[in-house]
Formats: C-alpha cells, sequence, structure tokens
C-alpha cells in the first residue's frame, strides 16, 4: 500500500492543543469575548478535529487497501484472455466466433486497467506553502479517467463471455476457463470496482470533513488558533513573554 501523510494535520492538531493549555496558563487573564476562542469552546473544536483526522486516516487505509485488492484481481486479466482464446480455438469453434472473441480480447489486452495508485503517486509531489508544508492528499487527480479503464475492461471481459455461451463447443477441463470460472471472476471485478468507488467516496468526505474542522473560516483550528493569538496580543502586548509563548507555536494552512 502506497504511504499517504497525516502528518502536517496532526501537527496542526497537537498544537492546538499547545496553544490551549498555554491560554489557560494565562489564568483569568485570558478572558475573550470572542466565543470561538473561549477554552471550553477550543477544547471542544480540538475534539472534533482529532475525531476527523482518525476518520480520515481510517478511510484513506480502507481506499488503499481496496485499490490494491482491486488490482490483484484486474492484474491476471490480459493473460486470462488469451488463456480464453486458445481454448476457444481447441474446441474447434467457427472461424467467425474466434473472429468475435479475438474482438473482444484485443480490446482486453490494449486498455489495461492502470492501478489507480499510479495516479496517487502523482499527487505525492505537490505541496502547500509555508514553512512545513502539508503534502497534499493521494487521491488520484483523474479518478473519472482510471474509473473508466476498470469500468472498460469489465464491459469488454463481460462481451467475451457472454459470446462464449453460444457457443455449444466450448467446455473445457480446466475450472477457471469454464464458464462457471469465467462468470466468478466476473463477480469479483465487478465487486471488487464497486468497493473501490465506495472508498474513493467515503475517504473524500472524510478528507473534506478534516479539512473544514482545521482550516475553514473563520471557524477551523488554524483560524481561531490566530485569532486567539491575536487576542493575547492584544492583552499582554506585543512584547510580552505571554505573546511570545504562543507566537512561537506555528500552524500550517493548506493551499485552497
Amino acid at each position: 500500500m502506497s504511504n499517504y501523510s497525516e502528518i502536517g494535520h496532526a501537527k496542526n492538531v497537537a498544537n492546538f492543543e499547545d496553544l490551549i493549555n498555554r491560554c489557560i496558563g494565562f489564568g483569568v487573564s485570558y478572558n475573550p469575548s470572542l466565543n470561538a476562542i473561549k477554552v471550553a469552546n477550543m477544547n471542544t473544536l480540538r475534539t472534533s478535529a482529532l475525531t476527523a483526522l482518525a476518520s480520515a486516516v481510517t478511510a484513506g487505509t480502507a481506499y488503499m487497501n481496496a485499490v490494491d485488492a482491486r488490482q490483484t484481481i484486474f492484474d491476471p486479466l490480459q493473460k486470462m484472455g488469451t488463456r480464453i482464446i486458445s481454448a476457444l480455438k481447441a474446441c474447434g469453434a467457427s472461424d467467425a466466433v474466434i473472429k468475435d472473441a479475438l474482438s473482444f480480447n484485443r480490446k482486453i489486452q490494449g486498455k489495461r486497467a492502470k492501478p489507480i495508485v499510479k495516479e496517487v503517486e502523482k499527487t505525492e509531489t505537490q505541496k502547500v506553502a509555508g514553512p512545513n508544508p502539508i503534502p497534499i492528499d493521494p487521491v488520484p487527480v483523474n479518478i473519472s479517467v482510471s474509473q473508466l479503464g476498470f469500468d472498460s475492461m469489465i464491459e469488454h471481459y463481460s462481451k467475451l463471455i457472454d459470446l462464449l455461451t453460444t457457443v455449444v463447443l466450448y467446455n473445457p477441463n480446466e475450472n477457471e476457463l469454464k464458464i462457471v470460472g469465467l462468470n466468478a471472476l466476473l463477480t469479483s471485478m465487478k465487486s471488487s470496482n464497486t468497493a473501490v468507488i465506495t472508498a474513493t467516496t467515503n475517504y473524500m468526505t472524510a478528507r473534506i470533513n478534516r479539512d473544514n474542522l482545521l482550516y475553514a473560516k473563520p471557524s477551523g483550528v488554524v483560524e481561531v488558533a490566530q485569532d486567539a493569538k491575536d487576542y493575547v496580543k492584544s492583552v499582554f502586548g506585543t512584547k510580552s513573554p505571554q505573546y511570545k509563548q504562543v507566537s512561537a507555536i506555528k500552524f500550517t494552512k493548506r493551499k485552497s
């Protein structure tokens, strides 16, 4: 499974906890009128952010596992297509049937579904500006194009099976080449493809929720942290030791 990073997001949440503790340490002097930066509300936001962060990690892991599982199922398909054609020729099928089967097999051979993980790796080089850049999450940049490849493979393989069911002579001894075996593979292909689609949606939803809690204006962790820093500056002054404590706590924004 390819690696993806939640480190930058987790660091922002950890630093937010540090900021909250510093504000608590200021005692009654820390008494903002803005509800969002009151200690109790910041703690609630931190708890929600931690939950969202954990959900994004879980969804990301499920997504990558689904991608890997699908690729394991689809990888042997080209070799299987070649074996099917050989079995069809060996059973004495007509030239017309073999010609049609070859047409489907050429599409299978020529439209190999590329692993989505290849698309994922393209996004890992993108960075967000700042002293501690946060890598862009590894979700495919062109899901629709990659997905079309898998959908096409399923369609071509399904049509090849439909053709084989019309050939009375096609009855190989090898279980995986029998119609039952081929349909079992088709079912696995469809199921694994659906699993990736579902996992992709879940991962994107989890990321959106996480990003809203961490980076949305004006209610996200990073924005609230800045408001809290500004309040400390207003109370104690720019050169005060109190403000130096909180200003030293760094938060990284995401590129919009």
